[in-house]
């Protein structure tokens, strides 16, 4: 049987065309390639058995490339999907084990303020008790001080004293000042020498 040559050729189709050839493929369950062979036989009238083995062993060996192509395809698709997928997996495991860290460094500094709560470390009631020295302890008088000292005291300026005790009665200012004095003493304005003197409780 003489050799009989083979040509690649290659055509461009308007996309409706190649879409309608693909659709009447699947529908006879054939390829697009043995389509356009059937219409190229009825075209050109060519009948010849020799040419109708050819285009078959043609016809079938494209189809069996189209059928690895596809398959390649989904194979690289799903290898792509795993290694997106062991991506994000990693870096949620590495993010749940640093809030697992973390988490686990906050359960411990909440034990160490349990205990030194529980043995009174931090009791309101510290503040309260006499340290026990082995002396007596002498008490400090304070005299009466100018607003400059008294607002530094306080943590104001001098005109902000001075306004706000123009606005509150005796007793109101009495009582503000010893809630915001580091001490909570009590100081009253005496016009007299224009100075503020502690209040005694």
């Amino acid at each position: 049987m003489a050799k009989i040559e083979r040509v690649s050729i290659n055509f461009k189709l308007p996309q409706p065309l190649v879409e309608a050839l693909k659709a009447k493929a699947r529908e006879q369950q054939t390829t697009a390639t043995d389509l356009v062979i059937q219409g190229l036989h009825h075209v050109l009238g060519v009948n010849t058995t020799g040419i109708d083995n050819i285009l078959h062993e043609i016809t079938t060996r494209i189809a069996a490339l189209e059928t690895k192509q596809e398959s390649d395809s989904h194979s690289k698709d799903n290898s792509r999907d795993n290694r997106l997928h062991s991506l994000a997996d990693s870096a949620e495991s590495k993010r749940l084990s640093t809030l697992e860290q973390k988490l686990e460094v906050v359960m411990r500094r909440m034990e160490v303020l349990e205990i030194a709560i529980a043995s009174g470390k931090y009791s309101n009631n510290n503040r309260q008790r006499k340290p026990a020295y082995p002396y007596q302890q002498v008490s400090v008088e304070l005299q009466a001080i100018p607003a400059q000292n008294l607002a530094s005291r306080l943590g104001l300026t001098a005109s902000s004293l001075d306004g706000d005790r123009e606005k509150l009665t005796t007793p109101e200012f009495i009582s503000w000042t010893r809630n915001r004095d580091p001490r909570s003493i009590g100081w009253q304005f005496h016009p007299e020498d224009g100075l503020y003197h502690p209040v005694q409780q």
